[in-house]
């Protein structure tokens, strides 16, 4: 093949397709037997492509049923012959003969058809089907008579494929060549002069058959003539072109048609056989003649898609030698038998819910070899789906996006991809497709609640669980993943972070504090809900925590106020009736609800038969008639108890002074104060002396241990040190002791009755009262003094006595 010139046609032609895919198409003319490897051309340069464009893409060729006779070397950008070509084998006569291919590319899809023609050489010399051919003719042939000899067989084409006949010696005949519908010619020995079997009763003849190639080839055959007796008429056929029709799905033994000939001689010499000449096709495999009947039938299988005029040569003979030839021209009718073939050229495993409608995910090829209504191919796919299918050119449709997609309604969509003819019946052919949806940050985490509330009990442990809120993301992976923050407010000034936290990852609220109800009743914050995607989303959700009450508060008493310093006693007047109105106690609970109400008992008195408290006002009555043989000086225990549970309860004294006059009440009340500051006196004595020991014992013990380390660290130094030893006595401290006592403040809101008949409190002033003043340390004088203020305006007052 060294003198062999290869020429090179590139046509390029380029269409920008909808859907953002490209497709181009590109011709290239190669000779055929050009060696493996050889260069068919530069695709990367023809089509516009970067070298590194064909990696990125993963490019590569598509073949279709064609063997892979051509190779991308994606490293160099061109295409390279992968194996021999033969013209010849590859498409027989068929003229032009091309590979058709694709080459798709990924990322973005792309798609281009490049048209390889493949040209001619001249490889092929012509031959006959058969090394000699017979023929018995009568020496009564007339000039002018005609032998059909075989025609010689040559692969190639054009000007490399058969052109010439000749024959030799031409003494007695000559060649008539005669052109065909089909192109092909027909050879006719014709006889030119007459036979004379005595002069010659055999001939041998070459026909030589001769092709255009350079260097020109050619074949030949033997003809051998016997001359016979005369026979001077050859057979003739009713007509010269028979023509028929049939079915490509006929069976075999299907008649196509009956041949006739007749032929005037007598005897053996008018009996004419009928045979095939066919020698080029498959003719004489797919049919048969009855020799005697000339009846043609089918013996094989044919296929529209391969051929669909089908010619077949008859020869009638007769014993004498005469021939006569005719042609029958099949037409062969398609039927609908192939079904359409699915290819895909490219797909998309996976697509971002965020695509936008009418991206590209596959583009697929379909072939259907029938013909007319049997080969138009359409394609659908399942309902109710996001998608839908185009025809971007002859045979190659896209699956594209019809709408937006959700990850979250359907994550996967198994797409069925039903191609179908518009044949009767109609075939079709399905693949189905499974695409992946991928997940965007399209969705803020939604809480389960739109607010939430919750209680905790007072007097919690710091760290204790109140609830969990919960949000849900409906989003996938990370972006799913919801992580729970506090959002920065207060709680009257104060950071609500110093409050409550939430745990981060499972939305727990925990407790920071002991929570008093007493200071705070309820409280509100906000958590936020922010899912990992990027960027984040999040929400928000309202959170209410109510407080619950504990009895965790005892009663306490506003009024008789106890005090230290002095005594408050109520008169009662010897002539006081039943149901008298003593005094009132009045005692409050800061705790809420059940655990704040109050009731009152007496649980000590002098004389329980005089005095009674209600229940639940805890007011002090006289229960008798006061008598004269009633004491002077009577003392009141009273419990208020609350309702908590347990119950807590506060006691408070009340002392009473049944008499007339003052005189008589300061007489009782001296001694009995006397008696108390001498208790008190005993009582601060003893823990004077209690304080002072506890004193001199811590004193003598860090003296002993200074005395210790002082003498540990001399020794130490004498051991190191050869130096003398100078005795060193540290100096003496000395400390008062200084007692005191821890002021203690109280806040109270005091009532008092105004008119000792009713049992109506007010608060504010008291009205002009003769009171009874006492001093501890007085000898008992006695002082009568007009108060206007309120006994909370002078808490630390001497003894007030009332008179009632």
């Amino acid at each position: 093949m060294s003198d062999r010139t290869m020429r090179r046609q590139v046509l390029l032609f380029i269409s920008v397709l909808s859907l953002s895919s490209v497709l181009g198409q590109v011709s290239y003319s190669i000779p055929e037997e050009m060696a493996k490897g050889s260069l068919v051309g530069n695709i990367a340069h023809d089509l516009g492509l970067a070298v590194k464009r064909l990696k990125s893409g993963k490019a590569r060729i598509y073949t279709g049923d064609s063997a892979e006779y051509i190779e991308l070397n994606k490293e160099r950008g061109v295409l390279l012959v992968k194996e021999r070509i033969d013209r010849e084998a590859l498409c027989g006569q068929t003229t032009p003969c091309a590979l058709h291919l694709q080459i798709t590319l990924e990322d973005p899809i792309e798609f281009y058809t490049v048209t390889v023609e493949i040209s001619d050489i001249n490889d092929n010399a012509p031959s006959f089907k058969k090394d000699e051919m017979k023929f018995r003719i009568s020496e009564s042939a007339v000039v002018g008579a005609k032998f059909v000899l075989e025609r010689a067989m040559d692969l190639d084409v054009g000007v490399n494929g058969l052109q010439t006949y000749t024959l030799k010696p031409t003494e007695n005949f000559h060649l008539k060549l005669q052109s065909q519908q089909d192109g092909s010619r027909k050879v006719e020995m014709v006889l030119k002069k007459h036979l004379d079997r005595e002069a010659e009763a055999h001939l041998s003849l070459t026909l030589t058959a001769t092709d255009g190639g350079d260097p020109q080839l050619s074949g030949t055959m033997r003809i051998d003539i016997s001359v016979l007796d005369a026979n001077d008429n050859a057979p003739i056929f009713t007509q010269e072109v028979y023509k028929t029709s049939i079915m490509e799905t006929a069976p075999k033994g299907t008649i196509l048609s009956t041949v006739s000939a007749t032929d005037v001689d007598q005897g053996s010499n008018g009996k004419v056989s009928y045979s095939l000449t066919n020698t080029l096709d498959d003719v004489p495999i797919m049919f048969e003649i009855d020799e005697d009947h000339g009846v043609v039938k089918l013996t094989g299988n044919l296929d529209y898609e391969k051929a669909q005029h089908i010619e077949i040569y008859v020869q009638a003979s007769d014993d004498g030698g005469l021939t006569d030839s005719c042609k029958i021209i099949v037409e062969v009718i398609d039927t609908n038998d192939n079904h359409p073939s699915i290819n895909i050229m490219s797909k998309t495993n996976a697509i971002s819910e965020n695509s936008k409608p009418g991206t590209v995910v596959t583009i697929i090829n379909v072939q259907d070899p029938d013909s007319a209504e049997n080969g138009k191919i359409t394609c659908n796919i399942n309902e109710h789906i996001p998608f839908m299918m185009k025809t971007t050119s002859k045979n190659f449709f896209s699956l594209v996006t019809d709408s937006d997609l959700d990850r979250e309604k359907a994550s996967e969509y198994n797409i069925t991809v039903t191609c179908s003819d518009e044949g009767v019946p109609s075939l079709s052919s399905s693949v189905t497709l499974t695409l992946q949806i991928s997940d965007v940050n399209d969705n803020a985490p939604v809480f389960e609640r739109s607010s939430y509330e919750a209680y905790i009990v007072e007097n919690n442990t710091p760290g204790l669980s109140i609830f969990t809120v919960k949000a849900r993301d409906a989003d996938w992976n990370q972006n799913a993943r919801v992580s729970y923050i506090l959002e920065d407010s207060s709680v009257n000034g104060v950071p609500v972070s110093s409050f409550v936290s939430v745990s981060a990852d499972s939305g727990v609220i925990h407790a920071v504090r002991s929570f008093d109800y007493e200071q705070i009743k309820d409280f509100q914050f906000r958590v936020k809900a922010q899912d990992g995607g990027s960027p984040p989303l999040s929400n928000n959700v309202s959170v209410k925590i109510l407080i619950q009450d504990q009895n965790d508060n005892a009663p306490q008493v506003l009024y008789p106020v106890q005090t230290g310093g002095s005594l408050v006693a109520e008169m009662v007047p010897r002539s006081a009736e039943v149901g008298y109105l003593v005094t009132k106690v009045v005692a409050i609970d800061v705790d809420s609800g059940q655990n704040a109400w109050l009731s009152y008992k007496l649980q000590k008195a002098t004389d329980r038969a005089l005095f009674e408290v209600g229940l639940q006002n805890g007011e002090i009555r006289t229960i008798r008639q006061v008598t004269d043989k009633d004491a002077v000086k009577q003392r009141l225990t009273v419990v208020v108890e609350d309702n908590g549970q347990p119950s807590r309860s506060a006691t408070v004294s009340v002392n009473v002074a049944v008499a007339d006059s003052f005189p008589e009440v300061l007489s009782e009340f001296t001694d009995f104060i006397q008696d108390k500051e001498y208790n008190n006196n005993l009582t601060f004595y003893l823990v004077l002396a209690l304080a002072v020991v506890s004193f001199l014992f811590i004193t003598c013990l860090v003296v002993i241990i200074s005395v210790k380390i002082y003498r540990w660290r001399q020794s130490r130094i004498m051991y190191q040190s050869n130096l003398p030893v100078i005795p060193y006595y540290p100096p003496r401290y000395s400390d008062t002791l200084g007692t005191g006592t821890l002021p203690h403040v109280y806040n109270y809101e005091v009532c008092r009755t105004i008119d000792s008949r009713k049992s109506d409190c007010k608060f504010g002033r008291a009205g002009s009262q003769n009171v009874l003043i006492m001093e501890p340390s007085s000898t008992g004088t006695m002082q009568r003094i007009q108060s206007d203020k309120s006994i909370l305006d002078e808490p630390d007052s001497p003894l007030e006595v009332r008179k009632m």
